[in-house]
């Protein structure tokens, strides 16, 4: 018999028994399941150093929006996951997110290199139970959103740093360029140059933000 111990780190309590419920339904005969759930940060940081003192996680699943810490160390699903990665360091980390943009999904996978990385829309109960398994046995497993989005970026032949990134993103939200460096701690001359190197990069003519902006879209940058 196999036991795998899971720990689930959401905000909706809901959303958590929806997921165990699919768990426990479609686990395979010679798999016994121990699931601890968290709603917020505090609890979880509790959760993942207890297990590192003892008995420790198969598997953990985080969202990224949940209630910071007390002590404000913990503000998110993605300072969790790295705490886990470092004081559990054979357990196989899922994230689980409604975020679908590019950037963050850039991000997760540079900061945090998951295990599993599903996109909350694009799952069905089907999908998250083929995807638990391949994670425990053959990690890693991304949902079609961060599949295409990997496929996009590994396809490009247009090398983007990630102030680069960064700065295509403020722009998207709609920050001025004379205002980027309150986010970017370079001055705005060095961020006017790096604009212009994307616009080179990216073959714009008319020297238009939105159409650099429209350009970083369609290869996968936003």
């Amino acid at each position: 018999m196999i036991h795998v111990n899971i720990l689930m780190v959401d905000d909706h309590p809901i959303i958590i028994e929806g997921y165990q419920n699919v768990l426990m339904a479609t686990k395979e005969d010679n798999q016994t399941l121990h699931i601890d759930t968290a709603n917020n940060c505090d609890t979880a940081q509790l959760m993942i150093d207890r297990a590192s003192k003892g008995i420790h996680y198969d598997v953990c699943f985080f969202d990224i929006s949940l209630p910071p810490s007390s002590d404000g160390k913990y503000a998110s699903g993605e300072d969790l996951a790295l705490f886990a990665k470092k004081v559990l360091p054979n357990t196989k980390i899922v994230i689980l997110t409604m975020f679908n943009e590019s950037f963050r999904i850039h991000n997760i996978i540079k900061e945090i290199n998951p295990d599993g990385f599903l996109i909350k829309s694009d799952l069905t109960s089907m999908e998250l139970a083929d995807a638990f398994q391949q994670i425990l046995f053959y990690p890693p497993y991304y949902s079609s959103t961060v599949n295409n989005y990997v496929k996009k970026t590994i396809r490009s032949e247009i090398y983007v740093d990630d102030v680069n990134r960064k700065i295509l993103h403020l722009l998207a939200q709609g920050i001025k360029t004379k205002n980027l460096n309150e986010y970017i701690s370079l001055s705005t001359s060095a961020l006017e140059k790096r604009k212009k190197q994307l616009k080179l990069l990216f073959s714009i003519t008319d020297g238009k933000d939105e159409t650099l902006l429209k350009e970083a879209r369609e290869k996968g940058y936003l």
